[in-house]
């Protein structure tokens, strides 16, 4: 069974909600983005989305861009994000990882390579935000042959598209939150309750929700209405503000402390 499948079978018999960090791989550096992954998974994530740095992130808001930079400066690729996974799954991480790309990268490889590479490297899925429904079958159908989710995003605005694209979905469906790209949010769309309601009656897989979710009260309002919740710019910016201590060998325990114990409070149960 797929490893996402598993988790929320698992999630859902505890009557727990999925906490699914986002960071992007290689800001600061290959080798803390590892450590990140198992900071994070000590602090309860139960998923792990891992962003492929990007020099053209469509969806993505000016703190994701910013760590994207940071990446690429290193000259990070898909490649690297993989081989990341497979070492934090070598020491020990049991949590499904989650590729978040764009598909230019996956054209430029091939899709037959990328998903071998994929499977080869236990990625349980991925998200590619710019490959509309219409033009995936293809990329669906070579997913689907190597035992890999393809994630469909559905947002308030894809209007009679969205019963389609929950309908059909793998491993979960991605509902976004808010218009516009990601970044932290005090408010979200006005009808994100009668928009998640539609997703649930449609989909036949977990729902999980994301874009601008930041803090624990806003967690904490998702989780009644969905089967997890990413935070994604919120964990970036934090890893943003501990750059020096994680780039510093004595203070690099310190940074990533601070890391876990943001993600720890995110999932925390206060129920």
């Amino acid at each position: 069974m797929n490893r996402i499948d598993s988790r929320f079978a698992e999630l859902k018999e505890r009557g727990e909600t999925a906490m699914i960090p986002f960071l992007t791989i290689g800001d600061p550096s290959l080798e803390a983005s590892l450590e990140l992954i198992l900071e994070m998974e000590r602090a309860g994530a139960d998923l792990i989305e891992l962003g492929v740095p990007y020099s053209d992130p469509l969806a993505d808001g000016p703190v994701i861009q910013r760590s994207s930079e940071r990446a690429l400066q290193r000259k990070i690729s898909i490649f690297d994000v993989m081989d990341v996974a497979r070492q934090a799954r070598s020491r020990g991480s049991k949590l499904p990882f989650i590729l978040f790309t764009y598909y230019n990268p996956v054209l430029q490889i091939g899709l037959d390579r990328i998903f071998k590479a994929m499977q080869e490297n236990e990625i349980s899925g991925i998200i590619i935000p710019d490959l509309p429904l219409e033009e995936d079958s293809e990329t669906r159908a070579i997913a689907e042959a190597n035992g890999i989710h393809l994630i469909p995003l559905v947002a308030p605005t894809s209007n009679e598209r969205v019963k389609r694209i929950a309908a059909g979905a793998r491993g979960f469906v991605y509902c976004v939150s808010s218009l516009g790209v990601t970044g932290e949010r005090a408010e979200f769309f006005g009808g994100i309750e009668d928009f998640l309601a539609t997703v649930r009656e449609a989909a036949n897989v977990p729902i999980v929700v994301g874009f601008g979710i930041s803090n624990r009260e806003q967690v904490k309002r998702f989780e009644k209405l969905c089967d997890g919740v990413v935070v994604g710019s919120a964990i970036v910016r934090t890893i943003e503000n501990v750059l020096p201590h994680l780039e510093n060998d004595a203070a690099h325990p310190e940074g990533l402390l601070q890391i876990r114990n943001f993600v720890g409070q995110l999932k925390r149960s206060d129920n």
